[in-house]
Order: structure tokens, then C-alpha cells, then sequence
């Protein structure tokens, strides 16, 4: 007998479906009154005249502010993604290592950096490579950028990994060990494959948090998006509107990713209907082991 599927809350009746309907709807026109009621505002101090939109019709706003900008959004987070999920693949393998003192050290870096905000962490970074190192010019800012992204996203790319590897089934590592294969090579080879290719649509999706958590480079002087749209505002006197405009590109470029991780699933998840399972021996098979035998009895 299967033992019952434990829920944490009861399926909602109809009294009950009809009031978050009505709490969803009410909830929705605040909010469109909130937004209305700023936007008036927000006109009345003529921040959406044409005059304040029309520095996106000219081409050098976008080849000398925004774009640039955005090129270095996507360079930081390029940087940032390439090395977090080098680290956090080593450090998740390091979480899983049958060796006490490796597993120790691993998890007390991936706790304290999943820990420490990352606007600590980039500042931390951009002083000790100013004071400690003595790096100076345009790279400097992106280092820190750079430094405070890895460290907390190879953490949670760690915890991904290792919470993939412990939702295989455990005949897997079994296997390993029974065909003759250290624990590092049946990690290695046979779990950690299987583990990425389980998460993936969770690790892309932590891309987003990384494209995102970039623009806290504006803190530590890093020629990002953000800083290059207050730099546009402060010479053309349209921080509103430009901001609104760096919001869709974010919204854009975020979206795009979002898109990405769901193909991805989806494509995962048809592979996976799409397995075949290996055909039955006949003489193993109960449904043909009448027929045999009747076959074998005609043929005597």
C-alpha cells in the first residue's frame, strides 16, 4: 500500500477560489492607481515631454552612453558566469569529496559567501586589489565586479550541483564502484554529468542573478549600464525617462535569458519522454511465458 502524499495545504473550494480572485483583482487595481497616480505626478514636473525623450532619437546617446554601457554589463557578467561555474563545479565536487577536510573547507566557503552581500564582497575585492595589489586603472573596478559575482554565485552553483548529484538515485554511484571506479572517477564521470544536465535550467537562470547584481558595479565606479544612463541624465536633464529605457533593456536582456532556461527545460524534458526502455527478454517476459512454453510443447 503507498503511503499517502503528504500536502501543505488543502486545494481551495469555490467560496474560496472566488475570494483570492477577488483579492488578486483589487491587489491589481491598487497597484494600477499606485502607478497611475505617479505617473501623474511625475508629468506634472514635465518629465515625459518630447523634449525629455528626444536624446534617444540621436544615434550618439546610444553609441556613446548606452551601448557602451551594456557592453560592460554583459563583459562582467561574461567574466563573472565563466568563473562562477568553474568554482562552483569545483567546489559542489569538493562538498560531495569523501576526503573530512576537503568537504569542511568547501562548505565553510560556500556558507560564508552565500552569507556576505555582494556589495561587500566588490568592495572588499576593489580594496584589496587598490591597497593590496596595487592594480590601478580601467581594470580595477572590473575586478572587484568581477571578484564579488564569482565568489557568491559559484556558493549557490555549488549548492545546485550538490543538490543534483543527491537527487540521482543511489544505484548510480553503486554502479560506479561495482564496475571497478574510485569515488572520484564515478563522481566525476557518471554523477556529475547527470547532475548538470538536471540543473541546468537552474543554473542558466542564475545567469540572470548575475546580470542583474552587476549593476552594483555603479558603487565602485565600474562603467556599467546604470552608471552610463546617470552620466546621459546628469548632461541631458532626463533621469526618468532615461531610466525607464535602461529598465527595458534590462527587462530585454533578462527575458531573453529566462527564455533560454525554459527551451532548455522543455528540451530536457522531452528527452527524457523520448528514452526508450530496452526491449524484454522473451524468456523473462511473464506475458510470453505461456506461449513458449505451449510452443515448446508442440514442438516435443
Amino acid at each position: 500500500m503507498s503511503s499517502p502524499t503528504a500536502v501543505l495545504f488543502d486545494a481551495p473550494g469555490p467560496k474560496a477560489r472566488l475570494r483570492h480572485l477577488v483579492l488578486s483583482v483589487l491587489g491589481a487595481l491598487a497597484i494600477a492607481a499606485l502607478l497611475l497616480l505617479l505617473i501623474r505626478a511625475l508629468a506634472a514636473k514635465d518629465q515625459f515631454t518630447a523634449e525629455k525623450w528626444q536624446p534617444f532619437t540621436d544615434p550618439v546617446t546610444w553609441t556613446s552612453y548606452l551601448l557602451p554601457g551594456l557592453r560592460g554589463t554583459l563583459v562582467a557578467a561574461f567574466y563573472s558566469v565563466i568563473l562562477a561555474i568553474i568554482l562552483g563545479t569545483a567546489l559542489g565536487m569538493g562538498r560531495l569529496s569523501g576526503w573530512a577536510p576537503v568537504r569542511w573547507a568547501c562548505g565553510v566557503f560556500v556558507e560564508f559567501f552565500r552569507a556576505v552581500p555582494v556589495l561587500m564582497m566588490m568592495l572588499f575585492a576593489y580594496y584589496v586589489c587598490l591597497f593590496g595589489l596595487q592594480i590601478s586603472g580601467d581594470y580595477l573596478s572590473l575586478y572587484g565586479v568581477v571578484a564579488g559575482l564569482t565568489f557568491y554565485n559559484s556558493s549557490v552553483i555549488a549548492e545546485l550541483i550538490r543538490s543534483g548529484v543527491g537527487s540521482l538515485p543511489q544505484g548510480q554511484r553503486e554502479a560506479g564502484l561495482a564496475i571497478g571506479l574510485t569515488p572520484f572517477a564515478t563522481l566525476w564521470s557518471i554523477l556529475l554529468p547527470q547532475a548538470i544536465t538536471l540543473m541546468l535550467p537552474s543554473i542558466i537562470s542564475q545567469l540572470v542573478v548575475i546580470l542583474k547584481d552587476s549593476a552594483l558595479g555603479f558603487l565602485i565606479l565600474y562603467e556599467e549600464l546604470i552608471r552610463s544612463g546617470q552620466t546621459l541624465a546628469s548632461s541631458k536633464g532626463n533621469l526618468i525617462p532615461t531610466f525607464l529605457v535602461i529598465a527595458v533593456i534590462f527587462i530585454i536582456v533578462n527575458y531573453a535569458l529566462t527564455w533560454l532556461a525554459r527551451l532548455l527545460e522543455r528540451r530536457l524534458q522531452r528527452s527524457k519522454r523520448g528514452l526508450k526502455p530496452p526491449p524484454e527478454d522473451v524468456e523473462l517476459n511473464p506475458e510470453m511465458v505461456p506461449a513458449a512454453a505451449e510452443a515448446n510443447a508442440l514442438s516435443r
